[in-house]
């Protein structure tokens, strides 16, 4: 029997991690094939669906990151472990971790921005033979905001790891400033053996993909996920297109040589 995208299925929160006041990650029961930058829609009766970005993979479940942002999103917060929710997915085609394997890979990240890239994160940090070179730059606008802190504390210990804020109170001893400060003082040994990844609000991946030109990095060695642009998963509302591309079906990630031509 062919199965129908249109209809979810039930999926207990086994974990909920808090971040912040406003972000969760809930791990949900999942057995399937799934990719760090792919997407489920989450859903609850009555209240509707939001497409929200696969944050980790692991042994019968994904970490879903949510942001508190509405009716929705305000529904799932009320929900706790043991409880179930409604998943379509996984949907997109999100990132092949094939494609940063004996590179030199560097991830870049603003704000939630850093939960579809945290799957690449992950890989390198326990696999660092897999890759030339790892760094990390990750953005957030306060140390409030900082998602995935326990992570991070790995992560340091194998990678080069850059964190930031734009700002922070009088006596904070950590950087301060836009991920782009930090672009112009990679050391990279190789530029044709170099996989840059960046992800984050728009304003954001624009500059940051500039500072990466100016220091000769190709269009063709950078993808983005234009994951703001999800909505039902199946590119059939309309609402991800842009120009001839379903970002639902096509995307969310892209080869930014490819990614540049698209256009609202």
């Amino acid at each position: 029997m062919t199965k129908n995208e249109y209809i979810p299925f039930r999926s207990e929160i086994l974990e909920v991690i808090e971040h912040t006041p406003i972000e969760y990650t809930f791990r949900m029961a999942f057995n399937g094939d799934v990719k760090p930058g792919q997407f489920f829609e989450v859903s609850l009766p009555k209240y509707g669906e939001a497409p929200i970005s696969v944050s980790g993979i692991g042994e019968g479940y994904v970490d879903l990151t949510i942001r508190r942002v509405g009716k929705v999103t305000n529904e799932i917060f009320k929900n706790y472990v043991g409880d179930k929710l409604f998943l379509r997915g996984p949907y997109g085609n999100g990132f092949d971790i094939e494609n940063y394997k004996n590179k030199e890979v560097i991830v870049v990240a603003g704000g939630t921005g850093l939960s579809p890239v945290r799957g690449i994160v992950e890989y390198f940090s326990k696999n660092t033979n897999d890759c030339t070179s790892m760094t990390l730059i990750t953005g957030f606008k306060s140390p409030e905001d900082v998602l995935f802190k326990e992570d991070m504390k790995e992560w340091e210990k194998t990678m080069n790891l850059i964190l930031t804020v734009d700002t922070a109170k009088e006596g904070y001893e950590g950087k301060v400033g836009l991920v782009t400060k930090y672009i112009p003082e990679l050391e990279i040994k190789d530029m044709d053996n170099v996989q840059v990844v960046v992800v984050g609000p728009p304003m954001m991946m624009k500059f940051t993909i500039a500072e990466f030109q100016k220091i000769g990095i190709e269009d063709y060695n950078i993808w983005v996920s234009y994951e703001r642009k999800m909505c039902c998963g199946l590119g059939k509302c309309g609402h991800c297109r842009m120009d001839t591309t379903y970002i639902c079906t096509d995307g969310p990630v892209f080869n930014y040589a490819f990614g540049k031509t698209l256009y609202d």
